[in-house]
């Protein structure tokens, strides 16, 4: 018998809504003929947002949004995407070796009307490729100046009066290597000239300067050391990419997989480390806004990799691939205190999407599931679990993990059973909870058009025990 308990007293900090975040590239069908089919599509449409989607996201919670790249954001022009529609130019796309034509129909006030809809908070990731100062500087005008600026009233013809208040402004993407090929020295400089004329402008955007590896931050953090009141956040990205095929996968591949998505929370750990020699009360966050599995069938590179066939980075979305997701929640639990938003690559058709769409059919994936299952945690105090009497994974570690939130929710509590073949049985003190248990017939189940509730979550009551089937996840919430 395995026994997992919470213990209230002992806090981690509070759970931002921020990091549960999602990001929308304009790449492969995320964007176009994903979220956005246009006011004229025959598919039932919300001001040119698919109503389907819309009200998928409403019901799962999506608190921020991360747009319009990615590798993207350092070809895009925001000058590109305001104003009549019909009279907006089409622009060569580029974004993680694709090139595609862009009318840019979805521009800055259609996607900013999308959060609205969604009650997401937007986050624009900012061109310093191809950009330059003044350019980020007058979208983070035309966005947030509540001065009657030609801007302003620009913004206002096209039919915002009031200024958007975007808080989140990303200085570049990943200049390390599709941003620029920057070097740490040279970018950190080009940051503290943009961040410097950001501030200027809206005193209080929130920054985010782009991180890599822990070699890349040592050097820009250097860098940045007599500059760090410039940077709120510090972005860094995680894909898990060592997993097997995206449906074929052994039992190995799961293991290894599993292993890649626990040890997110190593990375941002390593992080703070690095940031904590400049910023020792930790004022700056780390914003993990890129993260999920990778599948080799969707890249070119990479162990397996085995190029995109699809030349649109769709890949399969399995029980596995929401498994992955329960366990990276946990470490974002853990390490609230340090990690100030976490954005899943990516949200629509694209790597690890929640949902998935073929012309006017839209299904929601396993990873949908567990992500609308663990929104209860948001905004809640994170606390520490303990499990005791757990059969252990292949590696020795302990196949049963958990999470646990307090507040207006009441206590809830996630636990994973990570392990490939074995069920759990599970005792829960002092719990007389409601369960939704996410399960499968096996770890590669997956939705799709014909099948677009093979795997789904079902909801029991439960007493003193629960048994776990193995590669699932359950959310017990109790009113004690």
């Amino acid at each position: 018998m395995t026994t997992v308990r919470i213990h209230e007293d002992e806090p981690y900090g509070q759970i931002s809504p921020r990091l549960y975040g999602h990001f929308a590239e304009h790449l492969g069908r995320c964007c176009y003929n994903g979220l956005w089919v246009g006011p004229a599509s025959p598919i039932p449409n919300i001001e040119g947002f698919r109503t389907d989607i819309v009200e998928a996201f409403q019901a799962m919670r999506v608190p921020l949004l991360r747009w319009p790249g990615g590798c993207y954001a350092d070809h895009y022009h925001w000058r590109d995407g305001v104003g009549n529609p019909s009279e907006r130019p089409v622009r060569l796309g580029m974004s993680c070796g694709l090139q595609v034509r862009d009318d840019n129909s979805l521009g800055t006030h259609e996607f900013l009307r999308f959060c609205e809809l969604i009650g997401a908070e937007p986050y624009l990731a900012g061109n310093v490729g191809s950009g330059s100062v003044q350019e980020l500087c007058d979208w983070v005008e035309y966005c947030n100046a509540p001065v009657q600026t030609d801007l302003a009233q620009e913004r206002g013809r096209n039919g915002r009066t009031q200024p958007f208040g975007v808080k989140l402004w990303g200085v570049g993407n990943e200049n390390w290597g599709c941003g620029g090929n920057y070097e740490a020295e040279s970018y950190g400089l080009e940051y503290r000239r943009y961040a410097g004329m950001l501030r200027h402008v809206d005193p209080t955007a929130e920054l985010v300067v782009c991180g890599h590896d822990s070699h890349w931050n040592a050097r820009i953090i250097q860098t940045l050391r007599n500059h760090i009141g410039l940077v709120d956040h510090f972005s860094i990205h995680r894909y898990w990419i060592d997993c097997g095929p995206g449906v074929d996968f052994t039992e190995e591949d799961y293991y290894r997989s599993v292993k890649e998505a626990d040890a997110t929370e190593k990375f941002v750990q390593e992080t703070r480390a690095l940031l904590d020699e400049v910023d020792p009360k930790g004022r700056v966050g780390i914003a993990l806004d890129e993260w999920g599995v990778w599948h080799p069938e969707a890249r070119p590179w990479g162990p397996g990799g085995k190029g995109d066939e699809t030349k649109e980075y769709f890949q399969a979305a399995t029980l596995r691939d929401a498994v992955l997701v329960a366990v990276a929640l946990e470490g974002f639990h853990r390490q609230c205190a340090s990690l100030s938003m976490a954005n899943l690559a990516q949200i629509v058709n694209v790597l690890h999407a929640p949902i998935q769409t073929s012309g006017a059919q839209m299904w929601l994936t396993p990873t949908y599931h567990v992500l609308r299952m663990s929104s209860a945690h948001i905004g809640q105090q994170a606390i520490r679990t303990s499990v005791e009497g757990s059969s252990a994974l292949p590696d020795g570690s302990p196949s049963v993990s958990a999470t646990a939130s307090v507040g207006e929710e009441g206590p809830v509590l996630t636990i994973t059973n990570r392990h490939f073949t074995q069920p759990a049985e599970l005792q829960v003190p002092n719990w007389a909870a409601v369960c939704t248990l996410l399960s499968g017939p096996s770890a590669n189940a997956e939705n799709s058009a014909g099948q677009p509730h093979h795997v789904q979550p079902k909801s029991q009551k439960i007493g003193a025990t629960l048994e776990l089937p193995p590669f699932s996840v359950a959310i017990l919430q109790s009113a004690r």
